[in-house]
């Protein structure tokens, strides 16, 4: 009968365990649809499992290992995020970061607690415990959010430096308060806590900066093989968050957020494929860790918070960040629209949930009843900011004339030859392009040639949040590989919408009949397949070889005295390629079917087209 019972037990544990998985990644699918962040998804499916229906009980499930994996989790999350944190992103707006980060940071604090200590009670240890674990954002809810904003690139680059940056500060203020407060019951709390954030500083820095550079070293001599670099990776992670967390409790975050800032800046470090596996990784992890933490809320406690609750969410929306930013960007060359978005911008995310989650019974246990209210509100917070700034925020910034206008621009799947010369020629005619390529010495070539180029895959989270995107309404694949090109066509068709994703052949099509040719005419490419490029005599190798021979792309300018025809009577043997209109918009020529040929010459006043030298 106990075997039996304890095959119940494992059973039940084993399907809450994939429950959790499976709801967090569905709850990252509806979010991906309807373009919110997943937080708001993921907290809502966590209190159904959890307080609702009963469905899952974290602390019975995962026992006394409940807040080392959470632990552990923030550390990887954190980790991937500092891989993208490269210095040179940030010139011109460092300082207006690290004012944010730093005196911003205590402001935030500062008002959040006052704000708890009088709108909803908490005695000002409590408080001031609050006002530290809601001073971070994240970019778990900040690359969401800008996606649908699209605000000018100054702003974006401010608010996610600002979010990644802030997580591990952040804890550690958290840390410091509740050390305060749990030395200042033994006496002696101010050297305390002293001695403490010289611990914690000199741990992080040291173990973090140290464990970069030897794990770059291995790297860059491939003393890892290929197959063993990313789980190894994953290993040295684990060591130094728990090395780090032996020297100086909670020391733990700041020296894998230092681990991965290191390997990011440090030359030739290949850390791109390290990113692709710690980035689906971060994901699982995010969406099992909100569903878990939001399990073990209690609705009882959300009403013994009560009206104040609201104060609370007022304040630090209204009051803390307007006066953090108007702090931080004193002197800046931020514009006082572009201010004014980044005032309304701070969502909360996993740090705050999960430090909240771990700190909260600690308290209790030292004699703060009030504690037990910790959770609930740090939680309200997170769900009212993320609700509220979802809602608003891409509104907002269209009537402060801060989002950036018709996004006519061009993801190119590809940085090879072919690619290289269409972008400079769309570049020629200001259209933003951005070439994205897994081959490095592609992107060299891009890069020297004066094009903006993205070494990686852009399909990846990292590259959703690498890659400037408010510009850019269309994808065009580039690439010799068919498969290549269609995986990307699929996965930018949600989007940049079914007519705007496009891909170029891989070889010319077997001869068609008149049937065919009008078929496709009045039916051209739109399925999941993308839109084929540059007519039926145009492909990845056709272009190469013309381009080989000395062909070019030129830009000409039609009117009523030389129009259309009489461009193709002087230009047989040329490609047309693109056809601008009065606003400067860009339409691609079309196999069997061109929106831009059949409409009169004055909505298209120039062509781009593949000329042979003649």
């Amino acid at each position: 009968m106990h075997g039996l019972a304890v095959v119940t037990t494992t059973g039940s544990g084993v399907l809450a365990l994939a429950g959790i998985a499976l709801v967090g990644i569905l709850c990252q699918w509806l979010a991906w649809r309807v373009r919110v962040p997943a937080i708001l998804f993921l907290l809502i499916a966590g209190v159904i499992a959890g307080p609702v229906s009963g469905w899952i009980d974290p602390d019975a499930l995962f026992g006394d290992l409940l807040f080392p994996f959470v632990s552990l989790s923030v550390a990887v999350i954190l980790f991937e995020g500092a891989l993208t944190l490269r210095l040179k992103e940030l010139r011109g707006h460092g300082g207006v970061v690290r004012r944010l980060v730093g005196p911003g940071m205590l402001l935030t604090w500062a008002v959040a607690a006052l704000a708890a200590y009088w709108a909803v009670g908490f005695r000002a240890p409590i408080a001031a415990l609050f006002g530290a674990l809601v001073v971070v954002t994240g970019p778990t809810v900040i690359t969401p959010l800008l996606r649908t904003v699209r605000p000018r690139r100054n702003v974006a680059e401010v608010l996610r430096w600002e979010g990644i940056t802030i997580d591990p500060i952040g804890a550690l203020l958290a840390v410091l308060v509740f050390e305060f407060l749990v030395a200042r019951e033994q006496g002696g709390a101010w050297m305390h806590v002293a001695s403490l954030f010289a611990q914690v500083l000199g741990a992080g820095l040291v173990v973090g900066g140290g464990a970069g550079w030897l794990w770059a070293v291995v790297l860059r001599r491939e003393w890892v093989p290929d197959f063993l670099r990313n789980v190894t990776t994953l290993a040295v992670v684990a060591g130094v968050f728990a090395g780090a967390d032996l020297l100086a409790p909670e020391a733990g975050l700041l020296a894998v957020t230092v681990l991965g800032m290191t390997l990011a800046n440090l030359p030739r470090v290949p850390v791109d494929e390290i990113l692709d596996f710690k980035e689906s990784l971060s994901l699982l992890l995010i969406s099992s860790l909100f569903v878990i933490l939001a399990a073990r809320v209690d609705f009882a406690q959300f009403e013994a918070l009560g009206w104040g609750a609201l104060l609370v969410l007022a304040a630090i929306q209204f009051l803390a960040r307007p006066l953090t930013v108007a702090l931080s960007t004193a002197g800046s060359s931020l514009e006082m629209r572009e201010r004014a978005l980044l005032a309304w911008i701070a969502p909360r995310g996993i740090i705050a949930a999960a430090v909240s989650a771990a700190f909260a019974p600690r308290m209790v246990e030292l004699g703060f009843a009030e504690a037990e209210l910790l959770v609930p509100m740090v939680f309200a917070v997170i769900v009212g900011t993320v609700v509220l700034q979802s809602l608003t925020a891409a509104p907002l910034a269209r009537w402060l004339k801060v989002a950036e206008p018709e996004a006519r621009g061009f993801l190119i799947l590809g940085a090879n030859p072919v690619a290289r010369a269409i972008a400079t020629a769309l570049q020629a005619q200001d259209v933003p392009v951005v070439l994205a390529d897994t081959n490095r010495d592609n992107i060299v070539a891009a890069r020297m040639e004066g094009l903006d180029a993205w070494y990686g895959n852009p399909m990846s989270e990292r590259g959703e949040q690498g890659i400037e995107w408010s510009p850019l309404g269309g994808l065009l694949a580039l690439t010799p590989n068919r498969n290549l090109n269609l995986l990307a066509v699929r996965h930018y068709r949600p989007l940049f919408g079914a007519k705007n994703v496009y891909r170029i052949r891989g070889r010319l099509p077997k001869q068609r009949t008149t049937s065919d040719v009008l078929q496709q005419q009045l039916n051209p490419p739109q399925s999941q397949h993308g839109r084929v490029l540059f007519g039926d005599h145009a492909s990845w190798p056709e272009l190469t070889k013309r381009l080989r021979a000395g062909a070019q792309i030129k830009a000409t300018n039609l009117t009523e005295e030389f129009g259309w025809e009489d461009w193709v009577s002087h230009n047989p043997d040329a490609l047309p390629l693109f056809a601008l209109d009065a606003k400067d918009r860009v339409f691609p020529y079309l196999s069997g079917h061109s929106e831009a040929a059949t409409v009169e010459t004055t909505a298209f006043p120039r062509v781009l087209a593949l000329v042979s030298e003649s």
